[in-house]
């Protein structure tokens, strides 16, 4: 999700930030209402040194498991033997003990603000103790989220946000982030992008902070009276946690209820269909917006994958927005990584999930989870934003094109690893489908029209694949070299689940 900029009059301004060279006061003194606000701790005892400190009793104390914790970033000073440039400050945490978690990001407060730098972070394994090696943190991700000027990207409440780090479950954190002096320079972007569109100039970082993310367990095995482990140490929170305590049961009924034409209520998944089971299906799904010849020819359309329901990887239902956001009709299908990593098992993935959907919603803003569907390396496709899996629901993950398209995005990191061959089958089986129910040929071409961004001005109608990747509609990395690469593969096994 590495986001190269586009514009040398709108982005480059809007991006080339330098840190702070003073702690972000606002963020240490102000409340943190999307966590729990976190007290500052001492570094961790080393290897060898009796776990008696503060620090360590607090990370011992009884936590409660689907939470945040909010840490505001300080000035760190390198070993004395490390080369730094002169007059680069880094900014960062010592080694700490902490509460457990599984997935790391850094946040702050202004969403149209780029963090221009390296950001790196090694934590400490629950159980052996063990401290990581060094892993980079993706740090460019305005190439995702809701339109520009949309109600989604205008409620006060976004923030922007490096990419999330799975580590696995971790009970220790230590994180420095190195500036780039001046930040990168932005090349031209195509088609004339109007910089109105793009990022307005923010003054320099504020609000710099580390958010550590316990996914927490499966919802559906906490009573839905509540909602599971929420934890308030703060006003903010409370008032939070309270609202999605009362909601969370009537919005996990929603979320399953709209599925209900597809799977029984409260289904953990939607299971596979036979092609002409799927047929079948797509009538009945159409009665009454169909001709009479369209009723009489065959569709093209490929047999309905199995997909796990929110209910099945166990979402929180009273973290989201309540109401489900649709766009007319789904045109194309844009592929994405979530550039977490690829240090997850299979089994794992539903923790994944849960950690990206707390994430998007309570640390980055978002009124749900960006992407419609998500899919493991083994190729398990889940499904994504509320709003039911058959339906052309809104998302937040190709700004500027959320309009008449869907995200898709594959769990992982593929800039220099190949994605499985379980997953772009799994790219490919859900587009058949999904791109079916409304005529789309997967190896076709259409058009969309912009909402803004780096690389076309809002109101440009644009030529795309039908199945494109992120950096086709925006400039950046997105989803990777490596995936990128098996997109025309996708279309083509697409294309003949279609029967074309």
């Amino acid at each position: 999700m590495r986001g190269f900029l586009a514009s040398s009059i709108g982005v480059t301004c809007a991006a080339a930030l330098a840190l702070p060279l003073t702690p972000p006061a606002a963020a240490a003194a102000g409340p943190v209402p999307i966590a729990e606000a976190a007290t500052a701790a001492r570094p961790a005892p080393r290897a060898g040194t009796p776990a008696t400190t503060t620090t360590d009793r607090r990370a011992a104390e009884p936590y409660a498991p689907g939470s945040t914790q909010s840490l505001p970033l300080e000035p760190v000073s390198r070993d004395r033997g490390t080369p730094r440039p002169s007059g680069i400050i880094e900014q960062g945490l010592p080694r700490r003990a902490v509460r457990p978690f599984s997935l790391l990001g850094v946040v702050w407060d202004d969403p149209r603000a780029e963090l221009h730098g390296r950001v790196q972070v090694r934590t400490r394994a629950v159980g052996t103790g063990t401290w990581s090696g060094w892993q980079n943190v993706e740090t460019h991700t305005a190439d995702h989220g809701a339109d520009p000027g949309t109600p989604e990207s205008t409620t006060g409440r976004v923030r922007g946000a490096t990419a999330p780090l799975w580590v696995g479950e971790s009970d220790g954190v230590e994180l420095r982030i190195t500036p780039e002096p001046g930040g990168p320079e932005a090349g031209p972007g195509q088609d004339g992008a109007d910089p109105r569109d793009l990022p307005a100039p923010p003054s320099p970082l504020s609000g710099l902070r580390l958010d550590l993310v316990d996914p927490g367990g499966e919802a559906q095995d906490a009573p839905l009276s509540g909602a599971p482990g929420e934890s308030p140490r703060t006003a903010d929170l409370n008032a939070e946690n309270s609202a999605a305590t009362a909601a969370t049961a009537v919005t996990a009924a929603d979320a399953s209820a709209v599925n209900s034409g597809l799977a029984s209520f409260g289904a953990t998944e939607i299971g596979e269909l036979s092609r002409a089971e799927t047929e079948q299906e797509y009538f009945a799904l159409n009665a009454g917006a169909l001709t009479e010849q369209q009723l009489q020819a065959k569709p093209y359309i490929g047999p309905r994958p199995r997909i796990v329901t929110r209910r099945g990887w166990g979402a929180n239902e009273g973290l989201r927005e309540r109401k489900f956001r649709y766009t007319k009709k789904v045109k194309a299908a844009f592929v994405h990584h979530t550039a977490s990593g690829n240090n997850y098992l299979c089994s794992q993935s539903p923790s994944l999930i849960r950690g990206i959907y707390r994430y998007h919603v309570q640390s980055m803003g978002w009124r749900d989870v960006g992407y419609n569907f998500l899919i493991d390396k083994c190729g398990k496709i889940y499904e994504g934003r509320a709003g039911g899996v058959a339906k052309p629901v809104l998302g937040a993950h190709t700004r500027g094109f959320n309009s008449n398209s869907m995200g898709i995005a594959v769990l992982g990191s593929y800039g220099a690893t190949k994605p499985s061959s379980a997953a772009v089958k799994a790219i490919a089986r859900l587009t058949a489908w999904k791109l079916g129910l409304h005529g789309v040929n997967p190896r076709g071409k259409t058009y969309l029209k912009s909402g803004g961004g780096n690389l076309y001005r809002k109101g440009k109608k644009v030529r795309l694949n039908v199945i494109s990747g992120h950096r086709d509609g925006f400039q950046t990395a997105c989803p990777g070299r490596k995936l990128y690469g098996k997109l025309g593969s996708a279309r083509s096994q697409a294309a003949r689940y279609q029967g074309r």
